[in-house]
């Protein structure tokens, strides 16, 4: 009562408090954050460790249940799965609902840490990070070429492309899926090592010890500093045939090109992207967490465009997945559901307002 006795006495003091309200609400509308799914982070703690070349049996038995014995006691654990697989050992922590993510990653990093010793010398550190949506992309763009090669199309996309994407508004980064990337393969032939007594090992330590590039100090005099630096001897495949391995006992040198094949290849030639039978290499965008997704997908098409006028000739970049589809069809039906309610609500109360009159002017003709 009083709010309606307020609005009598006092009209104009209403409709600006009305004007205000609706002002605020529009405002607030405007500014609301727009994503597919909420805001929410399960308490999912993933552990991915990489030994390259080992089998599963042995990122198993010294990987995996390593990792799995030190991060069994952490507060609130529920379950732990684990997947061993070639070269590749991956743990996924699930945490109860009331423990916090941060803490609980914290925590299994810790104890990842405590066990680092306990792991092979060859193996990478182990990355510990949460389960995150707004780690997925909400756009692939694909490139494809009838004039490069899927490494060439990698490289020239990490060169020219990822950059341009990276600095547009909203975007946190650019995931490049399905390219290959360039490594020096050696093919070692197991007859030529045992013929000359050299195990992988001995290549192994070879590389690692001549394959570098040191700062060698800095010299100065009375006019000019100069700064000094071992470069590298070892840059083609030419090069790394040319490496000396060890001697014999006759004092003669035995290089890698004597007991293997070197060459510029693939680092993964088991993984391939195809689409419409053809090679393709995809730019995937991900979107800062507080950002909107219908506006950064809006403005990374707009650099799609630019940069498909800047492609070499038989090279072309199209959009094959957009998740911003899907929320702009729930944004329009949300306002196909609010024009239809208001419709029906002004039907409804002016139905109930027009028959009260209607009946008695039927009820006053008839007496």
């Amino acid at each position: 009562m009083k709010i309606t006795d307020l609005s009598v006495k006092r009209p104009v003091f209403a409709i600006v408090i009305n004007v205000l309200l609706f002002t605020f609400g529009i405002v607030a509308f405007s500014m609301l954050p727009l994503r597919e799914f909420p805001d929410i982070d399960t308490p999912v703690v993933s552990v991915s460790t990489e030994y390259t070349g080992a089998s599963a049996e042995i990122i198993e038995t010294k990987i995996t249940q390593v990792l799995e014995d030190r991060v069994s006691g952490v507060e609130g654990v529920k379950t732990i799965t684990s997947n061993s697989r070639v070269g590749r050992s991956y743990i996924s922590i699930e945490f109860d609902l009331d423990r916090d993510i941060d803490a609980a990653t914290n925590d299994v990093r810790d104890r990842i840490s405590r066990a680092l010793r306990s792991l092979p010398e060859q193996a990478d550190p182990p990355q510990v990070f949460k389960a995150n949506d707004d780690e997925s992309v909400i756009v692939w763009f694909v490139l494809q070429s009838e004039t490069m090669t899927t490494l060439e199309l990698t490289d020239y996309a990490n060169r020219y492309i990822v950059d341009r994407f990276a600095v547009v508004d909203g975007v946190a980064r650019v995931r490049v899926g399905g390219g290959r990337t360039y490594a020096m393969k050696i093919l070692l032939n197991r007859a030529a090592m045992a013929a000359r007594n050299v195990t992988v090992q001995d290549i192994e330590s070879t590389l690692r010890s001549e394959n570098v590039e040191l700062p060698a100090g800095r010299v100065e005099s009375i006019d000019r500093d100069f700064s000094i630096r071992v470069q590298r001897s070892y840059l083609t495949a030419q090069d790394f045939s040319r490496m000396v391995i060890t001697r014999t006992k006759d004092n003669s040198l035995v290089r890698l090109g004597d007991i293997g094949q070197v060459n510029v290849a693939a680092q993964d030639d088991e993984n391939m992207f195809r689409g419409n039978g053809k090679n393709m290499v995809g730019l995937g965008i991900v979107k800062q967490s507080k950002a909107n997704t219908l506006e950064v997908v809006k403005s990374a098409r707009k650099e799609m465009i630019a940069v498909r006028g800047s492609l070499p000739m038989g090279t072309t970049i199209t959009n094959s997945y957009d998740s911003s589809v899907f929320i702009q069809g729930s944004i329009d039906e949300v306002y196909n559901t609010l024009i239809i309610a208001m419709l029906m609500v002004v039907l409804v109360i002016f139905l109930f307002l027009s028959l009260p009159t209607v009946y008695t002017v039927n009820l006053k003709i008839n007496l």
